[in-house]
């Protein structure tokens, strides 16, 4: 596989080609879950309730990704710098420090969910109706948790090499797989729900072991291995947290906001109105890979320039994924202005659900070009470790801003509309703000402070 040289002058390119990669990859790890609820909003008879009880899953499933950002996407960043720094042992530390809390985390959260899964749909909404569902769903689906978190939680170690085709076409085989095994498990052998979830960690079980080859194989820079504790440093494991822990909020507070959204929408909307929010959430889901994948592929190579100390080409860096992340979100938004229907028909043909989601939908979407702020200043907080910073604005759009309007507004007397418009309003607090303290605290500071390693 080719390496992608951090330290080149044509940025564009650099940032491109790690960017480019991590979009597939990210847009395949997505049919995991995509290709389920595409499939199961077709089961005839009960599809409409299958992708309730799944959207019932998601608080669940977003916790996992977060623990999964906390040690994968903690690690990456420090690991990247290192290596900018030319301290390839410390990068290897690093690297299998993650590695090995990853697979420990991954057995506990498998446990504990296990056992406390039932009594926490029921606090997540789920009726007597969509209960039996969504534990069918969950069930089987946690049983691929240590497989979902590694091979999430080490390709952005890959990519920190410069391997970004390698990670994409670890992602690519699982994927295929899971679209090829979901039809099979679902109608075929009339599985339902359950085959869905099987075919998911079947599949992620492949796409881990692919990545585990790839580290461990001598022909890489870093190579893999699990550490005992008295070969971990617990200071490192703390920068590991602290770095990670924007990632870890953000997915967790998607959690909780999720937890109340459906909660919310039990009571103002009912069952319908979960099944809606599960095929918004999945749109929203599908349309954020490309703007998240340009900043995550620049964020390596933000990180290593950190290290290495060059100023300009970071300012530089952050030009290029700011103007093409905002001019994505700014077609996206046209679009979903001018084709609503289309998106919804990805995951339903249901005409009780086609009717209102398409009126939804672009309520949700609203301004939805400020969510590239947010993404932008979000990644350069987190490139360069500014864990106060990036926790601080994670924290205020969702906890701050979203949980208190989604509990609010409906009782305004906007009823369940009042549900989806918290989103757009966080988006533009929110991201200006954070776009905003990001140029004012770092962009034009870069190279004029004694903050290392400048």
């Amino acid at each position: 596989m080719k390496q992608i040289d951090f330290s080149s002058n044509r940025t564009a390119r650099t940032v491109a080609a790690s960017a480019g990669p991590m979009l597939v990859a990210q847009l395949l790890s997505l049919l995991y879950s995509i290709v389920d609820r595409i499939y199961i909003g077709r089961i005839p008879g009960e599809g409409t309730l299958d992708l309730g009880g799944i959207g019932l899953c998601f608080p669940i499933i977003m916790i996992v990704t977060a623990f999964t950002n906390l040690l994968g996407n903690g690690g990456a960043p420090l690991c990247a710098m290192a290596r900018g720094q030319n301290d390839h042992e410390k990068a290897e530390r690093l690297m299998n420090t993650s590695f090995t809390l990853l697979t420990l985390v991954s057995c506990v959260l498998l446990l504990l969910f296990e056992l406390f899964g039932s009594p926490a749909l029921r606090l997540f909404g789920a009726s007597d109706q969509l209960l039996p569902y969504a534990r069918s769903y969950l069930g089987i689906y946690l049983l691929g948790t240590p497989a979902a978190m590694i091979s999430a939680g080490m390709v952005p170690f890959i990519n920190a090499q410069g391997y970004a085709s390698a990670g994409m076409l670890s992602i690519f085989v699982g994927a295929a797989l899971n679209l090829l095994l979901d039809p099979v498990f679902i109608f075929v052998l009339g599985l339902n729900i359950r085959g869905a979830a099987l075919a998911t960690i079947l599949s992620q079980y492949v796409s881990a072991v692919l990545v585990l080859i790839f580290l461990h194989r001598s022909g890489t820079e870093l190579h893999l291995r699990f550490l005992t504790p008295a070969r971990m440093r617990i200071s490192e494991i703390q920068r590991i947290l602290s770095v990670g822990l924007t990632g870890f909020i953000m997915q967790f507070t998607n959690s909780l906001v999720s937890i109340i959204c459906n909660h919310t929408l039990s009571v103002w909307g009912g069952d319908l109105y979960i099944s809606i929010y599960t095929i918004i959430s999945s749109v929203r889901s599908l349309l954020d890979v490309p703007v998240h994948s340009i900043c995550e592929g620049a964020s390596p190579v933000l990180s290593y320039n950190y290290g290495a100390s060059q100023p300009e080409r970071m300012r530089k860096i952050v030009r290029l994924f700011t103007s093409w992340s905002v001019i994505y979100t700014a077609v996206v938004w046209i679009l979903i202005l001018l084709f609503p229907a289309f998106f919804i028909r990805i995951f339903s043909n249901d005409a009780d659900l086609l009717a209102e989601s398409t009126r939804v939908l672009k309520l949700y979407y609203f301004a939805f070009v400020f969510q590239a702020f947010q993404y932008c200043g979000q990644t350069v907080f987190k490139s360069l470790g500014r864990t106060k910073k990036a926790v601080f604005f994670s924290l205020l759009r969702k906890v701050v801003i979203v949980v208190p309007l989604t509990l609010f507004l409906p009782m305004m007397g906007f009823g369940s509309d009042g549900v989806f418009m918290a989103e757009p309003i966080s988006n533009v607090l929110g991201g200006s703000l954070c776009f905003t303290v990001m140029l004012a605290t770092e962009y034009f500071r870069w190279g004029k402070t004694r903050k290392q390693p400048f």
